[in-house]
């Protein structure tokens, strides 16, 4: 396996990241992996390797990069507590939707250019924090991403403006949602708003609810489920085995 460590300019600045691919001298279709609020870490190259090792050219994107390079913390955030909630609304108020969409398009038309990516269709998942720019992702390059997902994405529905379902309209991507059943971010309220928006929206899609806590993907996480992650990678294998290869 190859890890590459990467850089893609965007309007922005610069986009360190890393690319994983299996060097057999054969393109593999691209994913993006798009990591939680807490950045990359080992706990994500791991995700990324085992995407690859599945047989794909994953980039794996600093989100960040706006606030540096990783780690991102020089502590060990804790959820709830002051100091780690601060810095997660340093990470993302740089984030905006217009940075999103900057971002998205730099990302694909990165991949897209890689000799290790094939030149077919592009897909991307999302963790926590960036299920919503994996959607966003999808709707700015809907001609190249033909699969995007989200697991225990946060505020996919809000009653914003800036509401990530609102970009729905020009996605042309198949979707899978993997909603945590215990998740203050996203709500069975809100998954049930945006499992309606979904269905007005008319395309093909899934909506699953695990029942786990926030953060139930991740091996570094207080709340990881090595069963119910099997099942979400399963999961997220088969969206892009059906279209991506």
């Amino acid at each position: 396996m190859i890890e590459e460590e990467i850089e893609i300019p965007t309007p922005d600045g610069t986009c360190d990241g890393f690319l994983y691919w299996d060097d057999d001298g054969r393109p593999r279709p691209g994913v993006i992996h798009l990591t939680d609020i807490a950045g990359i870490r080992p706990s994500h190259h791991e995700m990324a390797r085992r995407l690859a090792e599945a047989g794909y050219c994953v980039l794996l994107p600093n989100v960040f990069y706006r606030n540096g390079r990783p780690p991102m913390f020089d502590f060990t955030p804790s959820p709830g507590d002051e100091r780690t909630m601060k810095r997660f609304a340093e990470l993302a108020a740089p984030l905006t939707p217009e940075a999103m969409q900057h971002d998205a398009a730099a990302c694909v038309d990165f991949l897209a250019g890689q000799e290790s990516a094939a030149k077919g269709p592009i897909g991307v998942v999302g963790y926590c924090f960036t299920g919503a720019m994996a959607m966003r992702m999808a709707a700015v390059r809907p001609e190249k991403i033909a699969a995007a997902a989200s697991f225990h994405g946060g505020g996919l529905f809000t009653e914003t403006p800036a509401s990530p379902h609102l970009v729905l309209s020009r996605v042309k991507a198949q979707l899978y949602f993997g909603h945590a059943s215990k998740d203050r971010t996203m709500p069975e309220e809100a998954i049930a708003k945006l499992d309606r928006a979904l269905e007005a929206w008319g395309g093909e899609y899934e909506s699953e609810v695990y029942e786990a806590f926030h953060g139930w993907t991740v091996s570094d996480s207080p709340v990881f489920d090595r069963e119910q992650c099997d099942y979400a990678f399963e999961k997220l294998t088969a969206l892009f085995g059906r279209t991506l290869k």
